[in-house]
């Protein structure tokens, strides 16, 4: 059931939907349109690809971070104002990245460009937990990942194409319109959804507010299993464009065909997944795609003297198939028991995810463990929370809600 704000009227549930998709494929093209012209930028500065790399970490840290503010913020000021201003920030500092003469530039107009990608998912999520309600808001976020799956199917070919053509700044060229186009379809069809009995009481950044989110076991659990499941597939992106292009020789098309089909294993597991929540439960499809997450890492074991693109590809598929039923089943039962904090919920959610698993990449670097040897670890860190869902603990913390 929609819990609309009074003096709104309701976005019909189709082109809410359409509107939640453009909002949430923000932040992945940003992050997979150029990363076939990775090794280009590299050279064009004269640095390190493994430099040019940390315009995607940054990108995806300044995306989670970011969210500690702009969840209160969607709670206070609506769904609506949150979504416009985050375009207007990515809009500004894709500019930004395409007018870069050095890296550093570079690098901050990615981390700014994280903060509006990130005003952008808050208020998509937190509109979808106040449309859908706590049980159905896990079917559709498991539908918007769908959606957001087809982009590193797509952007990936374009990235392709107008790098070769008009070279790797085009990329953000692109983005600026994107940006633009965004602006105007949100402006004039994104009705305000918040709930007329959100929680906006004390201080913008109240503490007090997170933690009482925290202190929810369901959520903290949750949460857990989102981020590691979204730091195999962030290692997964950083480290891909350098093992498969450089490593083992793929060209740029080559890199981008089989970017493509990993993308439409995922899409395929997106769509599949709300079907096999509502037939058997979120529990269950929880525990598939946990599985899959831990089989792909024993693949990744067992093939890894296998020096071929195919060795490396096959438990990427695995784990992206995995990725997408943790993804959809677990972040909608964190978000379940917040109706009254769903920006703030929403929020925490995206920090964990985000700059958790950025976190996390970050501070397995300095080992410089091979990609390789790094995703199966990080693949096998989803055993103790599978292992975890059949205990009474578990069972608790995941429960079926009615909402």
């Amino acid at each position: 059931m929609s819990h609309q704000t009074s003096n709104s009227q309701p976005t019909n549930t189709t082109t809410l939907i359409a509107l939640m998709v453009l909002l949430v494929i923000f932040s992945p093209l940003a992050i997979d349109i150029y990363l076939p012209a990775l090794p280009i930028i590299g050279n064009d500065f004269g640095v390190s690809v493994g430099l040019v790399q940390n315009t995607v970490s940054w990108f995806i840290f300044s995306l989670g971070l970011g969210q500690l503010i702009a969840g209160p913020l969607a709670d206070r000021y609506g769904r609506r104002p949150i979504a416009l201003a985050g375009i207007i920030i990515y809009g500004l500092s894709a500019l930004l990245a395409w007018s870069a003469q050095q890296i550093e530039m570079l690098l901050a107009a990615r981390l700014l460009q994280g903060l509006g990608a990130c005003a952008t998912s808050v208020a998509a999520f937190a509109s979808v937990r106040d449309s859908f309600g706590a049980k159905r808001s896990g079917h559709m976020i498991s539908y918007l990942n769908g959606a957001i799956c087809f982009i590193p199917a797509l952007a990936p070919i374009l990235g392709s194409w107008l790098t070769h053509q008009f070279g790797w700044r085009s990329n953000f060229s692109f983005m600026v319109g994107f940006a633009i186009v965004g602006l105007v379809i949100v402006w004039l069809k994104f009705k305000e959804t918040k709930p007329s009995n959100t929680d906006t009481s004390g201080k913008l950044i109240n503490f007090a507010r997170y933690y009482s989110v925290l202190k929810e076991p369901t959520f903290v659990f949750h949460a857990t299993l989102c981020m590691l499941a979204m730091t195999v597939i962030i290692a997964y992106v950083i480290s891909a464009p350098q093992l498969l292009m450089t490593t083992y020789g793929l060209s740029m098309a080559q890199f981008t065909i089989w970017f493509g089909v990993n993308a439409v294993f995922n899409i395929i597991a997106c769509l599949v997944a709300p079907k096999y929540m509502t037939k058997f439960g979120s529990r269950k499809a929880l525990t598939l795609g946990l599985s899959a997450l831990v089989v792909a890492g024993l693949l990744m074991v067992g093939l890894s003297e296998i020096k071929q693109p195919w060795a490396f590809m096959l438990p990427i598929i695995f784990s992206s198939i995995g990725f997408a039923w943790t993804l959809g089943s677990a972040a909608g039962q964190a978000l379940a028991p917040f109706g009254d904090r769903a920006g703030t919920a929403a929020a925490l959610l995206g920090l964990f995810q985000m700059s958790g698993s950025g976190l996390i990449i970050a501070l397995l670097q300095p080992f410089t463990l091979p990609p390789v040897t790094l995703l199966s670890l990080l693949m096998l860190s989803l055993l103790p929370g599978l292992i975890l869902l059949f205990t009474p603990a578990g069972r608790r913390w995941h429960v079926c809600h009615t909402d």
